[in-house]
């Protein structure tokens, strides 16, 4: 059983804490304000904790704050917690400005990504990019009559990204490795994607399908 924390306690730690915990994980989460988390974790039986508590017992973690607060969250999860650990990034770099007609504003530009920008500032962490095309509502067991769901990844360790692979498969979707962390700046674009029908027409509950020939 590998040690699952969670960091962040939005809705998307609060739905991918107990996933992880359905598929046999042993799993704690982490906040910058841990009292956040006291009704969720008795609710959920998780143990919640501060991001560096967390992230020090963790084997793996899972990084589930806004893009505009990885760094600061990475940072007050210590890099030496995390050093050889594989971290999987779910963030994307959503600006504070709101979307223009339904397309997401970012703050990074066409030729980099968040997650490069992550894997440059704490080299010693394994970075994988997953979980960040689709909403909460299908990142644990989707189910569409069309088929299985796509899930994008990509990052630099090779032996990292067959740990997401798996996990991917585990939560009932189809992995698709994009290769290198560079990939991110396709990846990451999705969520604008994604975003769309939401903002335009208030569907939430879609997801990417790759028909593969």
């Amino acid at each position: 059983m590998q040690k699952v924390g969670i960091l962040g306690s939005g809705i998307v730690g609060k739905t991918l804490a107990p996933g992880f915990k359905s598929h046999g994980y042993e799993v704690r989460i982490g906040s910058r304000t841990p009292d956040k988390l006291t009704e969720f974790g008795k609710a959920q039986q998780i143990v919640t904790g501060t991001f560096a508590e967390v992230a020090g017992w963790a084997e793996l973690a899972v990084l589930c704050v806004a893009g505009s607060g990885a760094v600061s969250a990475l940072e007050l999860a210590q890099a030496a917690n995390l050093r050889g650990k594989l971290v999987i990034d779910t963030t994307n770099p959503i600006a504070a400005a709101p979307p223009v007609d339904g397309v997401v504003q970012f703050f990074t530009g066409p030729n980099t990504s968040l997650l490069e920008q992550l894997q440059a500032k704490f080299p010693e962490i394994r970075f994988v990019k997953a979980f960040s095309s689709v909403g909460n509502a299908r990142m644990v067991n989707p189910h569409f009559s069309s088929g299985t769901p796509t899930m994008f990844y990509c990052g630099n360790d090779a032996a990292a990204k067959g740990t997401v692979a798996t996990i991917l498969e585990q939560f009932g979707w189809e992995p698709a490795d994009m290769g290198t962390a560079v990939a991110a700046r396709a990846i990451e674009p999705l969520c604008q994607l994604w975003c769309i029908p939401g903002f335009r027409q208030n569907i939430w509950t879609h997801a990417f399908r790759v028909l593969w020939s």
